[in-house]
């Protein structure tokens, strides 16, 4: 195994590299051509076989190193629709659009744990799949890839493992015991009225008081319809309409999303924001029903309990028992799940890296600024920390499996 101190320094300057590289670069969610190009061009350099365009802008890696079980390493190439405050010399030059969510950091990370297992073949047996997916923040890049044949295509993973980074201290990683994040549905809705002359309202139905009722409204399905103990969000993030304050515009637009921790729960909610909208949209006498358009949706992260104890001892053991913490279930979500539920036998591990520099987080603790969170435009990973400690990280995980002196492989068959 590899503590993050032992990285070599060609493999730690190269994923820094390519790091700054992307965190300046960023692309949004369908638009990761250069971002996929550039990862691409990497794992190509360091012995894998590179496919790209696959779900989209999607690469697949794949090194093979004899027989033994299959690994696959998955990473995010999207950015998000943020306007980067930092300051820092590498900030984003990409007006409006932001690495806030450590994507690029995911990225840097895998590509040094591929560099690892690629010069160290002697310390393990069968296939790493390197996976960078697009399109994590729409929800969309997991089921685009898997459809458009990933496992037919390259092998279907005995272990799929990611990380995410979190405002933890940088140095430090955490594992769940349980759910790890919520599961989510995103919806568009469209309401219907009848637009017209701001001074002559009562000849409009006007879709805009229409809207900020459902807005308002739709907190009580949480407050009111929900059992206090049931960890559930609804949160409207966008409402759109209209283009002067002299016109009442024909429609208005509301996108949403809810998070919950089982899929009960979600169809629940989702059922009561459509019965609500429906009944809004009666009450101001619309005279077009609404429109409904579900744009994501993720099942909950539950990281495979066979293999996250395991995983989590070798953590403990590289980094000892100090820098690996517990995380409480969060309502953040991802469609990091659905490369479980898209093939029987297929486990996964999935824990979180900080990335909180420790002036950051003491003066934080002292009552000082907040620690800047994932999605905030103030996000800066403490790279000089963080990024070696999830270079060493996944290899270790990676290890773990691939390594045929130490396990099975988890589908019950040797790996030797």
């Amino acid at each position: 195994m590899t503590e993050a101190s032992d990285i070599p320094r060609d493999v730690l300057r190269s994923a820094i590299e390519l790091y700054l590289d992307l965190h300046a670069h960023p692309e949004l969610s369908g638009a990761e051509a250069r971002t996929a190009a550039r990862f691409a061009a990497l794992l190509q350099q360091h012995g894998c076989t590179v496919t790209r365009d696959v779900g989209g802008h999607g690469v697949v890696g794949v090194l093979r190193n004899g027989r033994g079980p299959t690994v696959m390493l998955r990473t995010e190439l999207d950015a998000l629709p943020v306007a980067e405050r930092t300051g820092l010399p590498y900030e984003s030059t990409a007006p409006g659009v932001m690495h806030a969510c450590g994507h690029d950091l995911h990225m840097a990370a895998v590509a040094g744990a591929l560099m690892q297992l690629s010069r160290d073949r002697d310390a393990w047996n069968g296939t790493v799949l390197v996976v960078g997916q697009p399109a994590e923040e729409t929800l969309d890049g997991a089921r685009a890839m898997l459809a458009d044949g990933l496992y037919e295509r390259f092998g279907t993973p005995d272990v799929v493992l990611a990380q995410h980074t979190a405002p933890l201290p940088a140095g430090s990683i955490a594992h769940g015991r349980g759910p790890l994040m919520a599961g989510s549905t995103a919806l568009d809705v469209v309401i219907h009225g009848r637009g017209g002359h701001a001074g002559t309202p009562h000849l409009t139905i006007d879709p805009v008081t229409t809207a900020a009722a459902t807005v308002l409204r739709l907190q009580t399905v949480v407050s009111r319809e929900s059992a206090p103990a049931e960890q559930v969000v609804l949160s409207v993030g966008s409402l759109h309409a209209g283009r002067r304050g002299n016109v009442i515009p024909d429609d208005a637009e509301l996108s949403l999303c809810v998070r919950a921790f089982s899929a009960a729960a979600l169809d629940r909610v989702t059922a009561a924001v459509e019965r609500i909208v429906r009944a809004e949209c009666a009450a101001s006498g619309c005279l077009k029903d609404p429109e409904f358009i579900v744009t994501g949706r993720s099942p909950v992260l539950m990281p495979d309990e066979v293999l996250t104890g395991p995983v989590r001892r070798v953590h403990e053991e590289l980094f000892g028992p100090h820098r690996v913490a517990d995380w409480p279930a969060s309502t953040a979500t991802e469609d990091f799940p659905w490369f479980a539920a898209a093939a029987d036998g297929v486990r996964t591990a999935y824990w979180m890296l900080g990335v909180t520099g420790a002036q950051q987080w003491r003066a934080a603790r002292n009552g000082g600024p907040p620690v800047e969170s994932n999605h905030s435009p103030g996000f800066a990973p403490d790279v000089r920390t963080a990024l070696p400690t999830g270079i060493a990280a996944m290899t270790a995980a990676a290890l773990h499996v691939l390594n045929p002196s130490r396990i099975e492989s988890p589908r019950g068959e040797r790996t030797c």
